[in-house]
């Protein structure tokens, strides 16, 4: 997985409207270095960085909510952290990035929370029944989203925001989606706590593990993933849905085993999607967040009728 991994992202650096050869590399051409380090670079490490985020972040939602179709696209996540995106842009529309990412780490943290509690609440837990749960409660918040930016006459900012799109990403402008590599050492920190936590609540509390703790590190770890990966790339559905759960159907269940897998497969799925979105209608490209809701829509589909 690996290599396959380093092979695509190789290949992503050669892909572009400016052709770019290992010939250039190797002969030092300044116009094709700057290429390569000022947007090439930043792009493929962006895809990267956000395929693991958000894989590791479907993995911990799902072992919290014990629900293999719970993930940032079925628990209004990604919703929650364009909301908090939005309320910086309309109440502090000088504010830097970090506060931007602040607020929507805020919103995506209370709108997790609030998830959990309905979850809880649901008297029948079908597997099926508490992702749909979850979408609706992600078009509550996306529909309160739309209403502030109707008033606000914002409508089209938001809408290009919110399209996973990485042909923007230049250096200076992506490095926020570093702050997403503390939130996966603790992933792998505390992955046997997070296997304990999915068997319930009173199972962990049996075995000694502080079980508000552990679901707090948990939601930290989520919401300051997501938060960063919408505000650099934008709204990427399903990446944290399906890839854990087809990881998890070969390898099995435990997250310090599976974790380095579902991380590796989850940056190859983004980087093959954005590779093909790039290639299809050469010399334009398609944006990713179309490309993986197409082809991440369509695994969802087979893993219901799977599961059915």
């Amino acid at each position: 997985m690996f290599f396959a991994l380093l092979a695509t992202s190789v290949l992503s650096l050669f892909i572009g409207v400016a052709d770019l050869s290992i010939n250039d590399i190797l002969n030092a051409d300044t116009d094709k270095l700057f290429i390569l380090s000022v947007s090439r670079f930043p792009r493929t490490i962006s895809l990267v960085l956000a395929g693991i985020g958000l894989s590791v972040s479907g993995l911990i939602m799902q072992h919290l909510t014990r629900n293999k179709f719970v993930s940032p696209t079925t628990a209004g996540s990604l919703e929650a952290a364009q909301l908090g995106l939005l309320l910086g842009f309309i109440f502090f529309p000088l504010a830097g990035m970090v506060l931007n990412t602040f607020l929507a780490f805020a919103v995506t943290f209370i709108a997790s929370l609030i998830f959990l509690k309905i979850v809880d609440s649901i008297r029948v837990r079908n597997i099926i029944f508490v992702p749909l749960v979850g979408l609706m409660f992600g078009g509550i918040l996306h529909s309160g989203a739309t209403f502030l930016a109707v008033n606000y006459n914002i409508v089209q900012d938001m809408n290009a925001w919110m399209m996973g799109d990485f042909s923007g990403i230049l250096a200076g402008r992506y490095e926020l989606i570093y702050l997403s590599l503390p939130a996966i050492v603790i992933t792998y920190l505390y992955a046997n706590q997070f296997t304990v936590v999915g068997m319930g609540e009173d199972f962990s509390k049996n075995l000694g593990l502080n079980y508000p703790v552990v679901m707090g590190l948990g939601l930290f770890c989520v919401s300051l993933t997501i938060s960063v990966v919408v505000i650099t790339a934008g709204f990427i559905p399903f990446l944290g849905l399906v890839v854990p759960n087809i990881v998890t159907m070969i390898y099995g269940d435990n997250i310090k085993k599976i974790l380095p897998e579902v991380a590796l497969s989850g940056a190859l799925f983004l980087v093959v999607c954005d590779i093909i979105g790039r290639l299809v209608i050469y010399p334009f490209e398609i944006p990713i967040g179309l490309t993986v809701g197409i082809i991440g829509g369509i695994i969802f589909l087979i893993l219901l009728l799977r599961r059915k």
